[in-house]
């Protein structure tokens, strides 16, 4: 590549819309390498630290985030997960020892969404570039996508018009960028809610293991999200009454509810106008994938862009994404049985299964976000 090809290539005008985790990692990666991006958002700032939301940092993504120099902040905040299990009833039917996964990182980390933003935001401060909140895009329809123009608003109603090189969609499920692209999101949604709560203890707790135990039907999962506050999440609206708390609560600090979807728009982009995370693909949260997916997507398109090769972004990211959503798709309807026959059979050929060492490798190896492609600009082994 040619030094004036590159130059050239950097002085193009990136608008990035959507300031969470990917929107965030796209500005990150493109600052990096020399970019000056545009990012806003129509909230009013980053995540409420007391609502966990994603929470599940896995290796990939501290590989991916290492050339920024944010990986070693995560992992000094972040809470390691030593181990996964699964119970039925006071039965432990398999025990993952994460740690046992080769390479530079642990399989996955907890860290709440709001403290993976700050520290995001903080890194791209030190490029000289922070989100314009309370700022929405609200254009209707693309129609050049070669240049495209979108309008953005203000929370006062002032109204500016744009035409950036680059239009990144990183603004969630219900994004404006894709529904101003045109671009149908197809998929389903599955008839069960999952439902959280996470609680604040009086004490420090064990917070070094992630737990689903098996009901039959529904389960209860247990994941760490700090030294003191752990999230229960459920396929029963009961099942708070379920909880077997290791120590006294010392408050509830968020609950929520949502329906699982299982979607994704393909292609990822036309012309100059590309959707990255939730923007482009949703999926139950098991395996702990969404927005390290998504992180995936914004890392990827920053570096074809540095390249000179978005144009091979979509063709890129589409197995990757279609791999994990089925990955998911499956995990998901093993957790949310009904089925008497079914539920005895998982019971007992899950741990069988587990107990041999290609497929407890597999499952860390999956856990990790290592069985999707790896990044070929980061040249240390993972």
């Amino acid at each position: 590549m040619a030094d004036g090809a590159g130059g050239d290539r950097k002085s193009r005008s990136v608008l990035i819309a959507g300031a969470g985790p990917v929107g965030l990692t796209a500005a990150l990666e493109l600052a990096r390498r020399g970019f000056v991006p545009r990012i806003i958002d129509d909230g009013q700032g980053p995540a409420p630290l007391e609502e966990s939301r994603a929470l599940g940092i896995n290796a990939r993504t501290l590989t991916l985030l290492s050339p920024s120099g944010l990986t070693e902040r995560i992992v000094a905040t972040a809470q390691p997960i030593a181990h996964f299990r699964i119970r039925s009833g006071a039965k432990i039917l398999a025990d993952v020892d994460t740690r046992r996964l080769p390479g530079r990182f642990g399989a996955v980390h907890a860290l709440a969404q709001g403290m993976t933003e700050r520290l995001l935001i903080e890194a791209l401060a030190a490029h000289g570039i922070a989100p314009e909140w309370q700022t929405a895009v609200v254009a209707e329809t693309i129609a050049d996508l070669q240049k495209p123009e979108v309008t953005l608003r203000q929370a006062d109603g002032a109204t500016e018009t744009v035409r950036p090189d680059i239009l990144i969609g990183a603004d969630g499920a219900h994004s404006a960028v894709r529904k101003a692209l045109g671009a149908g999101f197809p998929g389903e949604a599955l008839e069960a809610y999952f439902y959280l709560a996470d609680f604040r203890y009086v004490r420090p707790v064990d917070a070094h293991f992630a737990e689903i135990t098996l009901c039959d039907p529904g389960m209860v999962g247990r994941l760490p999200v700090s030294a003191d506050v752990l999230r229960y999440i459920s396929t029963l609206e009961d099942f708070e009454s379920r909880i077997v708390h290791p120590e006294a609560v010392a408050e509830k600090t968020w609950v929520s509810q949502f329906r699982i979807n299982f979607r994704h728009v393909e292609p990822m982009a036309k012309g100059n106008v590309f959707l990255a995370g939730d923007a482009a693909h949703i999926h139950s949260p098991a395996g702990a994938r969404g927005m390290n997916l998504g992180i995936e997507d914004a890392c990827w398109l920053a570096w074809l862009i540095a390249e000179g090769r978005e144009e091979e972004y979509s063709a890129l990211r589409i197995p990757a994404v279609k791999q994990v959503l089925k990955q998911t798709y499956g995990l998901t309807r093993l957790i949310t049985m009904k089925n008497p026959l079914a539920i005895a059979a998982r019971n007992l050929l899950a741990p069988l299964l587990l107990r041999f060492g290609p497929a407890r490798r597999g499952l860390l190896h999956s856990v990790a976000g290592y069985d999707t492609p790896k990044p070929p600009w980061i040249d240390w082994a993972e």
